[in-house]
């Protein structure tokens, strides 16, 4: 019998029937959204692409090779290992991005902080700037990047610590646009980091690590798969690089220059005070998030 055929001797359940049983075991793991994970496992598992989940619905007949591989699918959701880096890929706001073990998991309140970065590249061109340059901190799989290169014609330069986290945002930038993109391998309390940057920048955003050092996530998809080096600020309030952010945007924001950076949502004062103890920002603010908790600074150069 060809591999992957249905033998007549077996009773093999349907794929909905298969879908159920995914979402069952899930759901038992204490995944957050086990039948959404059970219907992207199943499309994996079918080979669908990203875009075609809808094709679910005209499935072929299951099969013992389609249960193999749904199996060991969801064995590794079930251990709670990130949804993105199973698949090999995230949706962030407008772009598909690869993932990969190892490189923090862009999380859906960063979209407003890349919208907000967005907004003033839109702001910027219709006041006649055809392409002002923005620099994306701590840049992770790119996601910030990747969705400002994709929804304006800015020139876009992105850094992060870790070599595979670099690697990972000049692929995503590559994906959206053709000409090559800036990235380097760099670390944001580095005083001259960019220097040939220095007063140039219309828009720095960033969404560094700035969890405190006894605020363990409870998300085991977190906790366990994001790398530390990605999660921890430092310092007892976990602002240590996000402080050294707002130095960086100090040097590198030309003036009217803006910075928009993602914080815990019991940071706003303590970002607050650091933009305001530098002297160089005005219009310092809070902004929140779609589920209303407090999320990122944004301050604009004096």
């Amino acid at each position: 019998m060809p591999d992957g055929a249905r033998d007549p001797g077996l009773s093999l359940p349907s794929m909905r029937q298969l879908i159920d049983g995914a979402t069952a075991v899930l759901a038992e793991a204490g995944v957050a959204s086990p039948r959404h994970d059970a219907l992207e496992l199943a499309a994996a598992a079918l080979g669908l692409a990203p875009t075609a989940r809808l094709e679910l619905a005209l499935a072929p007949p299951v099969t013992t090779e389609l249960i193999a591989a749904m199996t060991q699918l969801v064995e590794r959701r079930r251990r709670r290992e990130p949804l993105q880096q199973i698949l090999g890929y995230a949706v962030f706001r407008y772009v598909t991005l690869r993932m990969a073990p190892g490189v923090f998991v862009p999380r859906p309140e960063t979209e407003v902080v890349a919208g907000a970065a967005i907004e003033e590249v839109a702001r910027l061109v219709r006041a006649g700037e055809p392409r002002p340059l923005v620099v994306d901190l701590c840049s992770g799989s790119g996601a910030i990047a990747a969705s400002v290169a994709h929804e304006t014609p800015a020139r876009v330069v992105a850094v992060d610590a870790a070599p595979e986290a670099a690697r990972l945002t000049r692929a995503n930038l590559d994906a959206v646009r053709e000409e090559p993109s800036r990235v380097e391998v760099g670390d944001v309390r580095d005083p001259g980091l960019f220097q040939v940057l220095a007063g140039e920048v219309a828009v720095l955003v960033a969404n560094p690590p700035y969890i405190p050092p006894d605020a363990v996530p409870n998300d085991v998809e977190v906790r366990d798969h994001d790398p530390d080096l990605a999660l921890y600020g430092g310092g007892l309030d976990g602002l240590t690089l996000p402080a050294a952010v707002v130095e960086a945007a100090v040097r590198l924001l030309r003036p009217g220059g803006l910075l928009v950076m993602e914080h815990a949502d019991t940071q706003g004062e303590g970002t607050r005070s650091l933009a305001e103890r530098t002297g160089a920002f005005v219009e310092i603010a809070t902004e929140r998030d779609l589920t209303g908790r407090d999320r990122y600074l944004r301050a604009r150069r004096v």
